[in-house]
């Protein structure tokens, strides 16, 4: 199945729903949470780590069976009950008024494939297969998160800290390409491997020729992760 790979953002203030409420319903909200949304579950009876989310507040809960008019407003939608028959309504229905729609374990009912993720803060790598093998995909994230650890994370932040003042001290854009990328392949990384997030803070700021305030708080945040 052909796809076309996207991020979506700004999910804080739109509205998602989560048709279901079993161990598959769970993993998708908690993927949305994630992603800084705050998913509205239908389901007459939630598992349990559902109930978690419910209790903590980063989820809202109708307790009762899904309903046509459910879908009015939405943007995004996902059904993960156990019935498919009714997985399949909430799909049709879903395609017919526009809306993003996920159906689980049916590729050909969706509109759109939840990748598996590899998350470190803003740093995100999805693998897809077009629905046709989740276990591979999920093996191939395993591999991943070997593969990136929290300096990822820290690399991020510290970019997207920095990218003010990168873009004062060099605003012609083909010399900030040209440093960006000279940041990416610096010291700046294999220090904030090594945990040393005042190090990697100290050596942009030679390269800026400035200093950083905005950076400092990197510390706090990045240092308990710096190593992976």
């Amino acid at each position: 199945m052909r796809s076309y790979p996207v991020n979506l953002v700004g999910l804080e203030g739109q509205r998602c729903l989560v048709i279901g409420g079993g161990a598959v319903a769970a993993r998708k909200a908690a993927g949305l949470v994630a992603a800084g949304a705050r998913p509205v579950v239908i389901s007459p009876t939630l598992h349990a780590e559902l109930e978690n989310m419910r209790a903590a507040g980063q989820i809202e809960h109708f307790p009762r069976p899904y309903q046509p008019g459910d879908l009015e407003g939405a943007f995004l939608v996902i059904a993960a009950t156990e019935d498919p028959g009714l997985n399949r309504q909430v799909g049709e229905a879903c395609r017919r008024a526009g809306v993003l729609v996920n159906v689980v374990d049916s590729p050909q009912e969706c509109n759109f494939i939840a990748p598996a993720v590899v998350r470190r803060g803003d740093f995100v790598v999805s693998i897809s297969t077009g629905g046709t093998a989740p276990a591979l995909a999920a093996r191939t994230r395993a591999t991943l998160e070997a593969r990136f650890g929290r300096e990822y994370e820290a690399m991020t932040a510290l970019c997207a800290a920095i990218r003010p003042a990168m873009r004062t001290a060099f605003p012609d854009p083909a010399e900030r390409k040209a440093r960006w990328y000279a940041l990416i392949n610096s010291p700046v990384f294999f220090l904030l491997v090594s945990g040393r997030v005042s190090d990697a803070r100290a050596w942009a700021e030679a390269m800026l020729g400035t200093r950083l305030d905005e950076v400092h708080s990197l510390e706090a945040r990045t240092d308990s992760h710096g190593q992976r």
